[in-house]
């Protein structure tokens, strides 16, 4: 199982699992992953690993601000990990490299759940 420390607590990491035609957090896929990972924040802190995704508009914007809302209301953590140079740059220049990217992460070897996005 992979886990970071987030001010002190244990968030599972869930990676974006690459499948046919899904490397983008875009409008059209954006509410799958909102469906599969805010049931999850809800329980525990959760870093979702974007090391897959190559490009997210604001519609996956929103989706990443949903989860990260959700989280907070449930008084747990939520991050991004790995974004690509492209989405990190989106996260930054919204302002939301902040809140949403942790910068100082540790992580072990993972073997456990995956969000996998099927093609619409």
């Amino acid at each position: 199982m992979k886990t970071t420390n987030l001010n002190q607590l244990d968030a599972q990491v869930f990676p974006v699992k690459r499948t046919t035609k899904i490397t983008e957090l875009v409008l059209g896929h954006e509410r799958d992953l909102v469906s599969r990972v805010a049931p999850l924040v809800r329980r525990q802190s959760v870093a979702l690993d974007l090391a897959e995704v190559e490009r997210v508009d604001a519609a996956g914007i929103a989706a990443l601000i949903e989860l990260y809302t959700i989280a907070c209301q449930e008084g747990h953590q939520f991050c991004v990990l790995n974004p690509m140079p492209h989405v990190a740059k989106v996260l930054a220049v919204c302002g939301l490299d902040r809140f949403l990217m942790s910068h100082n992460v540790e992580l072990d070897s993972y073997s456990g759940q995956q969000i996998e996005l099927t093609a619409a």
